[in-house]
């Protein structure tokens, strides 16, 4: 039986390397591939249904756990497996209550990776052996769970508004951004402010940030030195 695979990163390089292990894993694997969250959801809506996702969390239009509470909102039946450069058990411990059946992050040497994938496919958890006593200790967070169920509830486009919402964008500029009218963008802040149990915009974007994470790459490039 063919497993099919979707690739969800911006890094050609790594999906390289995924498509190597994965082939190592499976005899009959049939993989696509995309660069940003806006083209993953496409090809979960449009393609024949996908076994496993290997999800990046910092890959354009994602916005960390944000986005892997929405797609696992909306493709319930799609197993996640998150790929990142963050290694902080934190974000692993949050990426696991957000409903991700695996944590790998990019320094993964290629047998683990194949290691990993394999157990994944197997139907069980997995993180990296060196990391999981400290994610283990970790309590999980019922608000963060809580508002990432809210954001979840969200439809694409209400997603991509507030998306620009947290970015500081005015109406006006969602408007133009996205091609709909001005008008259109005030109905879905209504419902957004609804969804979220929120009073105003402001308090909206904080709640998105909340689940925002610092791509390590970009916490370097910004570093002295």
């Amino acid at each position: 039986m063919t497993t099919r695979v979707l690739i969800a990163d911006d890094h050609p390089l790594f999906r390289a390397a995924l498509t190597q292990a994965l082939h190592s894993s499976l005899s009959d694997v049939d993989i696509i591939e995309a660069e940003d969250l806006p083209s993953t959801t496409e090809l979960l809506e449009t393609e024949p249904p996908v076994d496993l996702l290997l999800l990046d969390l910092h890959m354009p239009g994602n916005h960390g756990l944000a986005g892997l509470a929405s797609i696992r909102c909306m493709f319930p039946s799609v197993a996640v497996v998150v790929v990142s450069a963050n290694e902080e058990p934190r974000t692993i411990r949050h990426a696991l209550d957000h409903g991700a059946a695996a944590y790998i992050p990019k320094s993964t040497p290629l047998p683990e990776l194949t290691r990993a994938l394999e157990t994944v496919l197997d139907c069980r958890e997995w993180v990296p052996a060196h990391l999981q006593h400290a994610v283990e200790g970790l309590d999980t967070d019922d608000e963060d769970l809580l508002l990432a169920e809210r954001i979840a509830s969200l439809t694409p486009q209400q997603f991509r508004v507030l998306a620009l919402v947290a970015d500081g964008q005015l109406n006006k500029q969602i408007a133009a951004r996205l091609d709909i009218q001005e008008r259109t963008v005030k109905a879905h802040m209504s419902e957004i402010l609804q969804k979220l149990d929120v009073r105003n915009r402001t308090q909206a974007g904080i709640a998105f940030r909340r689940l925002e994470l610092v791509d390590p790459a970009s916490r370097m490039e910004r570093s002295p030195g």
